[in-house]
């Protein structure tokens, strides 16, 4: 408050000093524009609102005008007092606490839109539940004012999932297979059964063949769903194009476990884009760069599967591993590249780089 009534005070005494060296003219029409600017001014502010300064600067210049001019000032006599009256009721009035109920924490608010927006289909007594389970004592009327508040509608009106969301959740039950032919050295054909899960990416490689008769295939089921049995989430859907490798053992072996067998269009590879693309990533980076001498194949397969599964990164996961979904690494921000150590895969192919501890 000091400063700014020093800079007040100073700038009117320059304006003092520029109104001694004119006519008494110029001042007088100076006078009768500024008068008739305050009549306009408080035709438009009923009541004008002066800060401490301001209310200091008006008292001092009030005492070097005669008393007869100070009818027009718009500080009258009842002013000062009022001015003391508020200095008193500031000085001795104590704080107090904000009455009614106390007030929720901003933390609290913004959890609440968030478990409304991400879970749409829960209403505010869902959502009260959810919060309870977690240590969070509100009350549920609480819950719905805060939802009415920022204009977020009951449940049953809600937008629903995104496609993202809605795809996401798809993806979730089923798998995927395919076969796929690799000739060795000697010109065999070797064939491959292989799975993989639409949600993890996690690649299973059934098997090997020559010849994939109807009880091999059949067999092959039967390993991948005594593996499955452990697993958390049950396999839904299982897609496979209409190869007549697949015969009505190998999925009634599924059937039997719940499992909806999804055929997909007659030359319609696309149908099965997530395993053809997983086909085609065995090809580029392991088989195409390797001469195949027989059973060597199976050896070559799991090896390779061992570094996709818990080690290659996936764009659809955001370049996480399949395996390690649930444990990402700490960010580093210091990168000290002598702490960087280098594992090969199948004889120098494939690398696999991690951060000694």
């Amino acid at each position: 408050m000091a400063l700014s009534f020093l800079y007040r005070a100073f700038c009117r005494v320059l304006q003092l000093i520029r109104l001694v060296g004119r006519s008494d003219t110029d001042l007088a029409i100076e006078v009768i524009m500024l008068r008739h600017e305050v009549a306009v001014l408080r035709r438009q502010v009923h009541r004008p609102a002066p800060e401490p300064a301001d209310r200091t600067v008006l008292a001092r210049l009030a005492r070097l005008l005669p008393r007869r001019r100070l009818g027009g000032f718009f500080v009258r006599p009842t002013t000062p007092l009022r001015w003391h009256r508020d200095l008193v009721a500031k000085r001795w009035t104590h704080p107090h606490g904000r009455p009614g109920r106390p007030g929720i924490a901003k933390g609290i608010t913004a959890l609440v839109l968030r478990l409304a927006k991400e879970s749409p289909l829960w209403d505010y007594r869902r959502i009260h539940g959810e919060l309870t389970t977690m240590g969070i004592a509100i009350a549920h009327s609480s819950v719905w004012a805060i939802l009415k508040r920022h204009g977020i509608e009951p449940s049953p009106r809600r937008p629903g999932p995104t496609w993202a969301k809605f795809l996401a959740a798809q993806a979730k039950r089923p798998m995927a297979c395919g076969f796929f032919a690799v000739d060795t050295v000697l010109l065999r054909r070797l064939y491959v059964l292989v799975f993989i899960h639409h949600d993890t990416r996690v690649v299973r490689i059934a098997g090997v063949t020559a010849k994939p008769v109807a009880d091999w295939v059949t067999q092959q089921a039967r390993n991948i769903s005594i593996n499955l049995a452990d697993h958390a989430n049950a396999v839904k859907f299982l897609v496979r194009d209409r190869d007549t490798k697949y015969t009505a053992s190998f999925d009634a072996v599924f059937a039997a476990e719940g499992t909806r067998i999804i055929k997909t269009p007659v030359r319609a590879v696309r149908a099965n884009a997530i395993c053809e693309r997983v086909i085609g990533t065995l090809r580029r980076e392991c088989l195409d760069r390797m001469i195949i001498l027989g059973r060597h194949l199976e050896a070559v397969l799991a090896e390779y599967v061992e570094h996709y599964n818990p080690h290659r990164p996936h764009r659809a996961l955001d370049q996480r591993a399949p395996s390690a979904l649930d444990s990402p690494p700490a960010p580093i921000d210091d990168v000290d590249p002598a702490r960087v150590r280098r594992t090969d895969r199948l004889g120098g192919h494939i690398h696999e780089y991690r951060m000694a501890a």
